[in-house]
This record gives structure tokens, C-alpha cells and sequence, in this order.
């Protein structure tokens, strides 16, 4: 089986623009939307929330939710936009979506999952899948929750969790706490992969090198890359041909913005403001000597500085 590479959903990161800047990069893999609500999704502004430009594919759509009813139906509709999978939220940590009985929340209530589960897949041909964590903070390593939770589910026909390598506490951290404070546990989700070897395990959680990658791959079916993905973007060049034997020349840094002009170009056209696009390329020059300037720019909301710094 193919070893997957996966960028993780990030609310207020992962939305289109990011995505399509991404794919300037890194061609195969796995992007994900940000985590959108049953409600949004079945009452919503459909072709807003949903749509997505073909280049961004491979692409997953993330949902939080937890009625049955509502998971169905968003999952049809997933299918109709073109998704590739669909993938229940079951780890974020912020009040704001456990108020919505979602999120890390639903690591307590594994039957619900399974039975939304059974629903949606009675309304799509999708893979439908889960990212959450290894447990509830709560005494003991969280091995004996994470395998009831991956046995329940699993029994539906769930084949494949992306595991954050950290319990999670629902009360007095915010989301940002919950990654400094909650310790990481990898050797646990390898546990994992070796008790359910029929399934695909993916681990997320503080990954930032090609190294550690490599060593997760070594115990796991791929690995997912959070918020070092946003801060060095380009460090994603790399991933088609290490992982997925692409050899296209990898482009400079410089040929992604040139590629990215026309895409803002358009999108200006239609009443989007420039920051809202190209606040995601800000990491593009992470570590880089014209870091600063290059930020400076992006900072001014004028695409004539960006192309100005093309050419200086």
C-alpha cells in the first residue's frame, strides 16, 4: 500500500487559497478542507462553502458533527462536489465545537460515530474516515480508550484513523494549550498499527523533518503534517518525489508566485481581498535572507508590491 503524506485540516488555514498555493508546491498529498459543520454543509451556501478548484485534488473533505441524520446527508452531498473521502472530526479540542457535540468530545461516544457512520455510508460509494486523538485526558496512557474507540468504529467500515499522538483535556486549555501542554505518545499509535494491522493508521503530531517522517513511516501507513506545513510551506517541495517517485522539477520559490499572480488575479476580480489569499503564502520564504522583505510585501494588500518583488 501506498505510504500517504497528508497536510492537516486547520480551521482558518486550510481554506481554498491555501490549498490551491499548495499545490504550486507539492502535487500528491492528501489536502484536506477545514473542518465544516453538518448545518453549514445540508442548509448552508453550498457552492461557497463546498467548491473547490480541480487542482487542489487529492482532496478530503473534513465535517463536524454528530447527528446522524445531518452526517448522511452532508455526506451525499461530499460525493456530488467531488470529494475523495470524507473525514469525521473526532479530536479538536476547542469549546467552541464541543458546544456543537463535536470534536474531542466525540472520543467518548464511539457508538454514535459508528452509527453516523453506518448512515453515511448507506448515502455514499466515499471512504469515510476519522481524525482524533489518543484519548480524554484521564488516568492511564489511553491505550485501553483508543482501542475500544478504534474497535467500534472500525466494526462499520471505518478503515482508516489519523491518530493526534496526544490525549486531550475538554476543559481549561484552548486548542494552542492542548498541543504545548498534552504530552506526545507515538510509540502508542505504533501500538496501534501492530493490534489492528488491517487498518490504516495515520499519525499526526508535532512532525517537522524528513527524518522523523521516515521513522514514522517505518511503524505507521503515513504521516499527517500540521501547522509546520503553514509556517514553511516549502518545505513540502520535496514530498512528490520522495514519496509518491514524481522527479518534476521541483520550482523556485520565485515560480511559485509567478504561478500564483493569475489566481489572484481572478479571485480580486470576483470581490476577494488580496490578504485573504495571500496571507496564506506568508511562510513561503521561512528561514530564507529576504524572509522579512517578502513578508513586508504581502503585508502592503497591493498585488503590484508582490510582483515588484519578482522583480528586485
Amino acid at each position: 500500500m501506498q505510504k500517504e503524506i497528508s497536510i492537516a485540516p486547520m480551521l482558518d488555514w486550510t481554506d481554498c487559497h491555501f490549498r490551491f498555493f499548495l499545490r504550486q508546491i507539492c502535487h500528491h498529498a492528501l489536502l484536506y478542507t477545514e473542518m465544516i459543520n453538518e448545518h453549514a454543509i445540508v442548509m448552508g451556501n453550498k457552492e461557497r462553502i463546498l467548491s473547490f478548484n480541480t487542482l487542489e485534488k487529492p482532496l478530503v473533505l473534513q465535517i463536524g458533527g454528530s447527528n446522524p441524520e445531518l452526517m448522511a446527508q452532508s455526506a451525499s452531498i461530499a460525493e456530488e462536489y467531488g470529494f475523495q473521502e470524507i473525514n469525521i472530526n473526532a479530536g479538536c479540542p476547542s469549546e467552541r465545537v464541543q458546544a456543537g457535540e463535536f470534536g474531542a468530545s466525540l472520543m467518548a461516544k464511539p457508538e454514535l460515530i459508528a452509527f453516523c457512520i453506518e448512515k453515511m455510508r448507506a448515502k455514499t460509494r466515499l471512504p469515510i474516515t476519522i481524525k482524533t486523538r489518543i484519548a480524554l485526558e484521564g488516568p492511564g496512557d489511553g491505550h485501553k480508550e483508543l482501542n475500544h474507540f478504534i474497535q467500534t468504529i472500525s466494526s462499520v467500515g471505518c478503515k482508516k484513523f489519523i491518530i493526534h499522538a496526544r490525549k486531550a483535556r475538554l476543559k481549561g486549555l484552548s486548542p494552542k494549550e492542548n498541543r504545548e501542554k498534552m504530552p506526545l505518545n507515538y510509540p502508542l499509535v505504533y501500538q496501534i498499527k501492530e493490534e489492528f494491522p488491517n487498518l490504516q493508521i495515520i499519525i499526526n503530531g508535532n512532525i517537522t523533518s524528513f527524518e522523523e517522517i521516515d521513522s514514522h513511516l517505518e511503524k505507521t501507513d503515513g504521516v499527517m503534517i500540521g501547522r509546520y506545513a503553514y509556517a514553511n510551506p516549502y518545505f513540502l517541495a520535496l514530498i512528490d518525489s520522495k514519496y509518491y517517485s514524481d522527479n518534476h522539477a521541483i520550482p523556485t520559490r520565485e515560480e511559485i508566485i509567478e504561478n500564483m499572480i493569475p489566481y489572484l488575479e481572478d479571485k480580486l476580480k470576483q470581490g476577494i481581498k488580496l490578504h485573504a489569499m495571500t496571507r496564506h503564502m506568508m511562510g513561503l520564504y521561512y528561514k530564507q535572507p529576504r524572509a522579512k522583505e517578502f513578508k513586508k510585501t504581502i503585508m502592503t494588500s497591493d498585488l503590484n508590491e508582490l510582483k515588484n518583488f519578482l522583480k528586485r
